[in-house]
């Protein structure tokens, strides 16, 4: 039975329609990455999970429970966290552990490890409002670890850190999804791709593709031919309507040609070369990346 089950999930706004019918399930220990451009409905669907926001239509599960009644299963970490900046970074955790009802000394224990984990030790006295921006995103990180929840949830945990900071985040992540179940919302795909076991990519509400990278590749990648040539603008152009040709990306003076059948549009395209004459300095075979695949869906939906 998966941890989290969502079940033909739903949220309308008057009218509008803004998470539509969505299905998915996050196993026990899996690193899941919910991947799409801004606005795709990633922060509404999180919220949702966390009873934030009601559901039009559809059902929740956590550990096999309906989540309205589970929030003490999930750890969470806003977009933008914000703290009470007189409190020091110790108080905040003892807050937090607090209204967790964690036993004292139990709770000590915890904070300290905590501390160690997120990198805080030596500055948990400090007042958070002395804090960087990576250092209150640990902390976050922290909070939403304090009662040892079965999932943890992120709402694009890196989006507003500078590299070195972005870099620190994704590195502490890559140490917890080890012992945690996680659910992370991002709309920058090499993030997703280094951290996450599986990707739900959605766009305007609609779930997309819902698999791990190498099934993803496997179920949606397309091969195309890049073709450079002087001339290729112009003989691009004749392309367009050929039943063959799926789609065609012109950059300088190379182009990205999609083919319905790889073997097919092989033939066909070196065909048309030699006939035109048209004196290529370039014609390879390659398979698109998984950012490549993310842009193709999300323009098409």
């Amino acid at each position: 039975m998966p941890l989290l089950q969502v079940s033909q999930l739903q949220k309308k706004y008057g009218n509008h329609e803004v998470v539509q019918q969505i299905d998915f399930h996050i196993n026990q220990g899996e690193c899941v990455a919910l991947l799409g451009p801004n606005g795709a409905g990633k922060t509404t669907i999180i919220k949702m999970i966390l009873d934030i926001n009601k559901l039009t239509g559809g059902q929740i599960l956590i550990n096999r429970n309906n989540h309205g009644e589970m929030r003490k299963y999930i750890g969470y970490l806003p977009q933008h966290p914000t703290f009470y900046p007189w409190m020091t970074g110790k108080e905040l955790l003892k807050f937090m552990g607090g209204l967790s009802n964690i036993e004292k000394e139990v709770l000590e224990q915890r904070i300290h490890e905590l501390l160690e984990l997120v990198g805080l030790n030596g500055m948990e006295n400090q007042p958070i409002g002395t804090y960087s921006g990576g250092m209150k995103q640990r902390l976050g990180i922290a909070q939403a670890l304090i009662h040892q929840p079965k999932l943890l949830i992120m709402d694009e945990p890196v989006s507003a850190l500078d590299p070195l900071g972005r870099r620190d985040i994704l590195d502490l992540l890559k140490v917890i999804k080890q012992k945690s179940t996680i659910l992370f919302s991002t709309h920058i795909l090499h993030d997703a791709e280094e951290l996450c076991d599986k990707m739900l990519i959605i766009n305007k509400g609609k779930l997309l593709v819902n698999g791990s990278i190498n099934q993803i590749i496997q179920q949606t990648q397309k091969h195309m031919f890049i073709i450079q040539a002087p001339r290729i603008s112009e003989w691009s152009n004749q392309l367009v309507n050929e039943d063959i040709v799926e789609s065609i990306e012109l950059t300088g003076n190379a182009a990205k040609v999609r083919v319905k059948n790889i073997e097919q549009g092989r033939d066909w395209l070196l065909r048309n070369i030699t006939n035109l004459h048209l004196p290529i300095q370039k014609f390879e075979l390659v398979q698109e990346s998984l950012e490549e695949i993310f842009i193709r869906m999300v323009k098409s939906s």
